[in-house]
């Protein structure tokens, strides 16, 4: 599905030092940058103080966190903490069909997400050659940290996010979470909850909590109101998918100019109108608006920063109608957050089989009794309705909008320093 790196000459010594010096200087600087974060999770965040830690956690405060990967490709998983205490690791390599588990601590907040393309030095703090993978120093196609094998922070856009509190509400007792393609999209993404040994979490319905994203051309089932998806859940509890969609048009979802790598246009500068008609890659990663422009209105930043300014833009609403349960922008919380009791852990799968989940849509009132006052015989029915499921089908699978308009690229300079520090300091 990936295109192969062609990378194979080592780093310069001498640069690699040189940057190594800088980064360590900046450490010393201690300079932080904000970065994307589900305001919801801001706006309802636990005050108590949760430092960002290293990790792993101690274990009896260890909350299990695997990633899986189920591509037939290599993916690089990459782990950014923003608060409470990592996993102790921030990336590795995951060579189809492995899984690796970890851990982190019951107050973690941070986000995972998947890189392409990989090929690092033998340190893992750099590209396999000076240049990188496309002349920026880039170790990854997509999802790069600065170059470097263990993330700290966030990475590169467009990527897949999987986000989650683990300790949110005014009292600590929630979980958030989301998959976010606020800064794009690169590959396929499901969050599956593991609920542990406590009796009242495994009794939440697995068809509650187990969003998926899967935007990328042949690599979702065909049509279907309803499934299993792997280990995602049970035939008693079938997944609500987006049920109208198929391959062909998910192909196309992505608006022509924020595809990363366009297709050549044929016929010497004369092409076929709309540029949807020209082939597009299977593997075709996505920006967001904002990840491309870096403009306030896109941003949902400055003066747009406020719910009756900032409204979805054409890759806002493409990227809902093809996950309808993901984060489209900035203030799309009350269509893609996830609010459960606290407790659990999570699997993130890359690349998951069967379709994008339409859960929100399908047991809003459901997930919304469920947050505030735990699981009740009444969700665990309703759960299991098939009426239920195939009215939420009714409500997914909205038209994809075509066309936008060309939009400059905002600079990543400041994320790159960001991470370099947050890896090293």
């Amino acid at each position: 599905m990936f295109k192969t790196n062609p990378l194979s000459a080592m780093r310069n010594p001498s640069l690699s030092r040189l940057l190594l010096a800088a980064i360590a200087l900046l450490c010393l600087i201690q300079t932080v940058s904000a970065y994307h974060m589900n305001p919801f999770f801001e706006r309802n965040a636990n005050p108590l103080p949760r430092p960002a830690r290293w990790g792993p956690p101690l274990k009896r405060n260890a909350i299990p966190l695997v990633i899986s990967n189920n591509c037939a490709e290599s993916v690089w998983p990459a782990i950014g903490t923003q608060a409470g205490t990592g996993a102790g690791i921030g990336g590795f390599a995951l060579a189809p069909g492995q899984s690796k588990r970890l851990t982190v601590s019951g107050d973690w907040q941070g986000r995972v997400w998947g890189r392409t393309n990989c090929s690092f030095n033998v340190a893992g703090n750099g590209a396999s050659n000076l240049n990188g993978f496309d002349g920026s120093g880039a170790a990854c196609g997509t999802g790069d940290c600065a170059g470097v094998l263990n993330c700290a922070l966030t990475g590169r856009t467009p990527l897949t996010l999987a986000e989650f509190d683990l300790a949110g509400g005014v009292d600590g007792t929630q979980t958030f979470y989301d998959i976010s393609l606020v800064d794009g999209y690169n590959l396929p993404l499901q969050v599956i909850y593991i609920p542990g040994d406590n009796a009242k979490l495994k009794e939440i319905p697995p068809n509650l909590t187990n969003a998926a994203c899967i935007a990328t051309a042949g690599l979702m089932s065909a049509p279907a109101n309803s499934g299993t998806s792997g280990n995602a859940t049970t035939k008693a509890n079938p997944l609500p998918y987006e049920s109208k969609l198929d391959s062909k048009s998910i192909g196309s979802w992505c608006p022509w100019d924020l595809q990363v790598k366009q297709p050549t246009k044929p016929g010497d500068g004369v092409y076929p109108y709309p540029d949807d008609n020209i082939q597009r890659p299977i593997f075709d990663p996505c920006l967001s608006a904002c990840a491309k422009s870096n403009a306030p209105k896109d941003c949902c930043t400055g003066p747009y920063d406020s719910t009756d300014k900032c409204k979805p833009g054409l890759y806002s609403k493409s990227a809902k109608a093809v996950c309808p349960d993901a984060y489209s922008f900035a203030f799309d919380d009350q269509t893609s957050t996830f609010v459960i009791p606290s407790g659990g852990g999570w699997e993130v799968k890359f690349c998951p089989a069967g379709r994008s989940t339409n859960i929100i849509n399908t047991f809003k009132a459901q997930l919304g009794a469920l947050g505030q006052g735990g699981i009740t015989k009444a969700i665990q029915e309703a759960c299991a309705n098939m009426t239920i499921i195939e009215e939420g089908a009714k409500k997914s699978g909205a038209e994809r909008v075509r066309g936008e308009p060309a939009m400059g690229r905002g600079s990543l300079g400041a994320l790159v320093v960001v991470v370099a520090w947050a890896v090293l300091c």
